[in-house]
Parts: structure tokens; C-alpha cells; sequence
């Protein structure tokens, strides 16, 4: 089992920065990619950052060049470093841990912290 806190979020002005952290409890296997993902009011969920074990990084179009996702593999914590905020940037957003293997696959999830930009 994998349980995820999240820490960090809160309220920023447009331009702003915030950083937002993810810790991991249980066992993360070197194969686990973690994420971030966001859902705006009235809106599905949607991919901001994953990245893998290894770093390879892989970001959404309207956040790219603006956020940056790292990963620190001895504590099992990945983090979100989000600059220039826009407000349409205010979502709950949510850790993922995704874990897939030969005979199972299953997503882990944070409970959801708030992120919310002012103009």
C-alpha cells in the first residue's frame, strides 16, 4: 500500500510562485512514476507532471516552461515548483504514484491540496 501527503498550495497573485510537495509512505518501487494532477471546478482531472524513477519528465502543454516536477527517490517525495501562475492555474491539485507490473496495475492518490491564483 502507498499512502501520499501533500503539503504546500495556497493563495497566489498572477506571476506569483508556490510549491507544492508529495510524500510517499510504504514502498515505491524504482518502476513507480509520480505525478501532479489538477481538477478545476466544473472540470475532468488532468495531467500537469509526471516523472519516472530515472527523471525522465513529461509536463502538459499550458504548463510547460512554467512548472518544474522533481523527485527525490531517498525520501519518496515528489515536488511541484509552479512559476508565473495565471489563474486559470487555480485547481485542487492531486499526487499521483502509478504503479504498473507484469501482473497488476493501480493508481495511488493523494487527498488534494488547493491551489488558488488571483488576478
Amino acid at each position: 500500500q502507498v499512502q501520499l501527503v501533500e503539503s504546500g498550495g495556497g493563495l497566489a497573485q498572477a506571476g506569483g510562485s508556490l510549491g507544492l510537495s508529495c510524500a510517499a509512505s510504504g514502498s515505491i518501487f524504482s518502476t513507480d512514476v509520480m505525478g501532479w494532477y489538477r481538477q478545476a471546478p466544473g472540470k475532468q482531472r488532468e495531467l500537469v507532471a509526471t516523472i519516472s524513477n530515472g527523471g525522465n519528465t513529461n509536463y502538459a502543454d499550458s504548463v510547460k516552461d512554467r512548472f518544474a516536477i522533481s523527485r527525490d527517490n531517498a525520501k519518496n517525495t515528489v515536488y511541484l515548483q509552479m512559476n508565473s501562475l495565471k489563474p486559470e492555474d487555480t485547481a485542487v491539485y492531486y499526487c499521483q504514484v502509478k504503479r504498473r507490473t507484469l501482473m497488476s496495475s493501480r493508481d495511488y492518490w493523494g487527498q488534494g491540496t488547493q491551489v488558488t491564483v488571483s488576478s
